[in-house]
């Protein structure tokens, strides 16, 4: 007759803490080869385009400037004048459309959200619209008021749709809500801009979410409220945390469900609002990023958040490289390209067993 035996609490607290760290180990690298990913594509972003310019030049003329780089004075214009600012546009746009999606995905507990299928990028866009039709704001850095005062009215209009009725905030609800508001708005926006084409000749590129020819005026306007909506959404990642297991989980451990969602509210108004400013509406970019981030580093939102504020920069700088090397002489807006490889991954997420956006 066999004795019965039990592992002893120690051994069981050491198994537990040697998981935890082999966790926090397989986390960290992925973020360190995300970073060098980023490494790379920042400099992919500085030399190519309509002239490529060598990795060793763009070294040069980044370190040493227009004076000590020993680079020719057409590569230094096209390195520092021209793809500067549009790659930092991307670093910015990226960071916040990354983020803002691991936020809606946590605090909505829906896989599917994204500032576009939530239709806050919409409500950008229409807010930008009415500011250049009615208001004369011709300039990129004025638009950045409209933005964040588009994407606020949306997040809240679809808040409170999807969160009416009996089964109020349900996924569904949110993303249907979403999807038609933002349909809507879209409706408008066109027909707004066709209305007066000459007057909105200025945002054309913008509409279709591109970065050519942004300027540091945008980037440097946008920047501190992305980094202050970032900082926000990682201090609030833990709160996050408990509010994706579920409301009543939440409550059980002292976390109050409605700050963490108007903090969420904010943050996504912040990031979304921002990156739409600099480069107008991009569609799936958070969807993706936080889905690859929660993928690789498990469900934890201080992870999934700091991974989709590097991954969100990256996969946008890709895609505007692509952008400038498929249609040449021209080029193929970013944000169409992101929309491109973002619809097949939106219908395969769609396919799935239906899950917690943990």
């Amino acid at each position: 007759m066999g004795m019965a035996t039990s592992t002893p609490p120690g051994v069981v607290r050491a198994g537990a803490s040697a998981s935890g760290g082999r966790r926090a180990a397989a986390r960290l690298a992925w973020l360190l080869a995300a970073l060098g990913l980023l490494v790379v594509a920042v400099l992919l972003s500085l030399a190519v385009g309509a002239r490529p310019v060598p990795l060793d030049a763009v070294v040069r003329i980044v370190t040493g400037g227009a004076d000590g780089s020993g680079a020719s004075a057409a590569d230094v214009t096209a390195v520092l004048d021209l793809r500067l600012p549009r790659t930092a546009a991307a670093l910015v746009a990226g960071a916040g459309l990354g983020v803002a999606g691991a936020v809606a995905q946590a605090v909505t507990r829906n896989p599917l959200a994204d500032p576009g299928i939530l239709g806050v990028t919409s409500g950008s866009a229409f807010a930008v619209s009415l500011a250049v039709g009615f208001a004369g704001v011709t300039a990129p850095s004025g638009w950045v008021w409209a933005s964040f005062a588009g994407a606020a009215l949306a997040t809240v209009a679809v808040s409170l749709i999807g969160g009416a009725g009996r089964s109020g905030g349900s996924p569904a609800r949110l993303t249907l809500a979403g999807l038609a508001l933002g349909a809507v708005l879209s409706g408008v926006t066109s027909a707004i801009v066709l209305a007066d084409p000459r007057r909105f000749d200025a945002v054309r590129a913008w509409e279709v979410g591109s970065l050519a020819d942004r300027g540091w005026a945008p980037v440097a306007t946008v920047a501190p409220f992305v980094v202050a909506g970032v900082v926000v959404a990682l201090v609030a990642s833990r709160p996050l945390d408990a509010v994706a297991l579920g409301d009543d989980h939440a409550s059980s451990v002292g976390v109050s469900v409605p700050t963490v969602r108007v903090v969420a509210l904010v943050v996504v108004t912040l990031l979304a609002g921002g990156a739409t400013a600099v480069m107008g509406p991009v569609a799936f970019l958070g969807l993706m990023v936080a889905h690859l981030a929660r993928g690789v580093v498990g469900a934890s939102q201080p992870w999934t958040i700091g991974l989709s504020a590097v991954l969100g920069p990256v996969l946008l700088l890709l895609a505007d490289v692509v952008g400038r090397v498929v249609a040449p002489p021209g080029e193929l807006a970013a944000g169409l390209v992101v929309a491109a490889v973002g619809a097949p991954v939106l219908i395969a997420i769609a396919r799935r067993r239906p899950g917690s956006a943990r």
